[in-house]
C-alpha cells in the first residue's frame, strides 16, 4: 500500500483518521501539557508548530478514540474534556493599518462568538477574547485551554517601522491581554511562533510565561529526529534509494546532509526539517521544499537593517542572550537569524555557557545564499549558476585549478557594473571584503562547503573551499600581489590545519582588481607536490 505523506496537513485528526504518516510525539505532548499553565515555543516555520497545536487541541477536547495505540494512552488515564479557543494568527497578518488590524482580529473571533455569544459592548478585540473565555467557563463548567498559533505573524513585516510598531503592538496587547485578566479561568495556554517578542511590549503583565524554546526535554517536539527517520522511515528512505539507484545506507546520507542538521537545545537529537523530508519522499526527490517560496522578506529586511556580516554566521560562538532575545530589542539580525532556522546550535561549551552557531544543512545553505546573492553582490543566483558555476565546478572536480580560475576571472569581467556596486564596497571594511561576500556566495550557489576569514594559529585565512576529494585555501588581495597572497598562506600557516585531512591542499592566492572587479592575477601551489 503507497504511503501518503501529510505534506500541507497540519490538523492532527485529519492525518490520524486519514492514515497519513505520522510520528507520534504524544509522549511529548502529554509532557507539555503538563509542564507549566503557560507557555511559549519558538520554531521555524514549517517545522510542525501548527501540527503539534492541533494534537493539543485535540488532547484538551478529549478526543481519546484518535490517540489509540500512541504513546500517551501509556501516560493519560483520565481523558477530561475542556473547552478550547484555538486561534492561527497567520490569518491576521499583513494588515495596513491599526484599524484594519483590530477588523481582521474580530473576524478571528466570530467562529466562538457564534459557538459561545457576544454582548453589543464586546466591540475591541481583547473585549470579545475576555467575553467568550468567560462564557466558555460558565456554560461548560471547566477552565478553558487557550491555543495561540504564530502569535507574532501581525508583526513580522513592521518589526523596525517606527511608524507601524508601536500602534499595531498596541492592538495586540489588548488583545493578548485576557490571557493575564482571565487566569483564573484558563487551564492551559500554548503560544508559538517564530520570533520571541517580549513579554512586557507584547504580554502585557503576564510574568508566568515559560519559554520551553531551549529546553532539551522539548527539543525533539517538531521535526523528526534522527532515531525516528531509521525507525519509523526505513521504508521511506529505502524506497527512495531503490527508485533513484542509491543503496539504503547512501541515501540516508544524502537526506541526512540535505534536511538533518537542526538542534533547539544543547543537548538536542539531531532534528530533520520534517516539511522537506516529507516532500523529498513524496516525490522521491532530493529538492530544497523549504525555500521553494524563497527566504522570507521580513529576514532580508532585518539582515539589511543591521549591516549583517553574512561571513561570520556560518560559525560563531555566543552566549544564550545573544540569539533568545526579544524581536525588538535586538541589536543585530543573529537572534531572528536563529529563530527562523537559517543559523541552529552546533555545539554547546558548559565551562563557558556559549553556544556555538552555524548554518543547518545544504538546503538551508543553498536556499539562503541564493536570497543573500542579489542583496549583497547584486547578482542574480540563477545566471551565475548557469554562467559560471557549473563550468568553475567541472574545472575543479578535474583538478584544473588554473581553468577554473580563468573561468571565474571571465565571468567576473563580464558582469555588468551592478547598481550600488560602489556603495557595497563602502559598507564593507575593505574592497576584499567585498570580494569574499562575492566569492563565498557564489562558490555556495554549487554547495561547497565555504568558510571565510577562518581562524587559525597566524590569523585569519579569507577562505577554505572544501572539495570532496580537494581542499582549496584562498588568500585575497587587492593591493598587494597574488604572490604575496600566497606568501602569506606559508608563513602564517594557514593550510596547516588542513593537512592532515587526507585530502590534497592547494593554495591561492589571488590578485583582485577593483576598478575591473575582476580578477587580475593568480598563483598555485599544490602541497602534494612536496612529495
Amino acid at each position: 500500500m503507497e504511503r501518503k505523506y501529510p505534506i500541507g496537513i497540519q490538523t492532527f485528526s485529519e492525518i490520524i483518521k486519514n492514515d497519513y504518516v505520522y510520528i507520534d510525539k504524544t509522549d511529548l505532548v502529554w509532557q507539555l501539557a503538563h509542564y507549566a499553565k503557560y507557555i511559549f515555543l519558538s520554531r521555524p516555520r514549517r517545522f510542525g508548530k501548527s501540527l503539534l497545536t492541533t494534537t493539543l487541541e485535540s488532547y484538551f477536547l478529549g478526543e481519546k478514540e484518535l490517540f489509540q495505540g500512541l504513546k500517551i494512552m501509556e501516560l493519560e488515564k483520565e481523558w477530561q474534556q475542556y473547552p478550547v479557543i484555538h486561534l492561527s494568527l497567520s490569518t491576521v497578518k499583513n494588515q495596513e493599518s491599526p484599524d484594519a488590524l483590530r477588523a481582521r482580529l474580530m473576524l478571528l473571533l466570530d467562529d466562538y462568538a457564534e459557538q459561545y455569544g457576544k454582548k453589543d459592548t464586546e466591540v475591541t478585540p481583547g473585549g470579545l477574547f475576555t467575553g467568550l473565555i468567560s462564557r466558555a467557563y460558565k456554560k461548560t463548567g471547566k477552565q478553558v485551554v487557550i491555543l495561540l498559533d504564530e502569535y507574532d505573524a501581525p508583526l513580522l513585516d513592521v518589526l523596525h517601522e517606527d511608524d507601524m510598531l508601536p500602534p499595531m503592538r498596541k492592538v495586540m496587547q489588548e488583545f493578548y491581554q485576557p490571557l493575564k485578566d482571565s487566569e483564573a479561568m484558563i487551564k492551559f495556554c500554548f503560544i508559538t511562533g517564530i520570533t520571541k517578542f517580549s513579554q512586557l511590549s507584547i504580554f502585557s503583565t503576564l510574568n508566568n510565561l515559560k519559554n520551553a524554546t531551549l529546553l532539551p526535554r522539548f527539543s525533539a517536539i517538531c521535526g523528526i529526529t534522527e532515531q525516528e527517520v531509521e525507525n519509523d522511515l526505513a521504508q521511506d528512505v529505502k524506497a527512495m534509494a531503490d527508485h533513484l539507484g542509491y543503496t539504503p545506507e547512501e541515501m540516508f546520507q544524502r537526506i541526512k546532509d540535505r534536511y538533518d542538521g537542526y538542534h533547539f537545545s544543547e543537548d538536542s537529537e539531531d532534528i530533520y526539517n520534517p516539511y522537506s523530508l516529507l516532500n523529498a519522499f513524496r516525490d522521491q526527490k532530493l529538492d530544497n521544499y523549504w525555500f521553494a517560496t524563497g527566504t522570507p522578506t521580513f529576514l532580508i529586511h532585518q539582515m539589511q537593517h543591521f549591516g549583517t556580516d553574512i561571513m561570520s554566521l556560518d560559525n560563531m560562538e555566543v552566549f544564550a542572550s545573544d540569539f533568545d532575545q526579544p524581536t525588538e530589542a535586538m541589536l543585530s539580525a543573529l537572534p531572528l537569524l536563529y529563530q527562523s532556522g537559517y543559523l541552529t546550535i552546533k555545539g554547546y561549551n558548559p565551562e563557558t555557557e556559549t553556544y556555538t552557531l552555524a548554518i543547518p544543512n545544504q538546503e538551508v545553505r543553498i536556499g539562503y545564499i541564493e536570497g543573500l546573492l542579489p542583496v549583497y553582490t547584486g547578482l542574480l543566483a540563477g545566471p551565475v549558476k548557469i554562467g559560471f558555476t557549473m563550468k568553475f565546478w567541472r574545472a575543479l572536480k578535474a583538478k584544473d585549478i588554473d581553468l577554473a580560475m580563468r573561468e571565474m576571472q571571465a565571468y567576473l569581467a563580464g558582469i555588468p557594473y551592478v547598481e550600488g556596486f560602489k556603495q557595497k564596497l563602502k559598507d564593507v571594511a575593505t574592497a576584499e571584503g567585498f570580494y569574499e561576500y562575492t566569492m563565498y556566495l557564489i562558490f555556495s550557489t554549487l554547495n561547497f562547503y565555504v568558510r571565510t576569514q577562518v581562524k587559525c594559529a597566524g590569523g585569519r585565512v579569507d577562505m577554505v573551499v572544501r572539495m570532496p576529494d580537494t581542499i582549496y585555501v584562498f588568500e585575497l588581495k587587492v593591493s598587494g600581489t597574488a604572490q604575496e597572497a600566497l606568501r602569506q598562506i606559508d608563513d602564517k600557516g594557514y593550510a596547516i590545519p588542513y593537512q592532515t585531512d587526507g585530502r590534497p591542499v592547494v593554495k591561492v592566492g589571488v590578485k583582485m582588481d577593483a576598478e575591473t572587479r575582476s580578477i587580475e592575477e593568480w598563483v598555485t601551489k599544490d602541497d602534494s607536490d612536496r612529495h
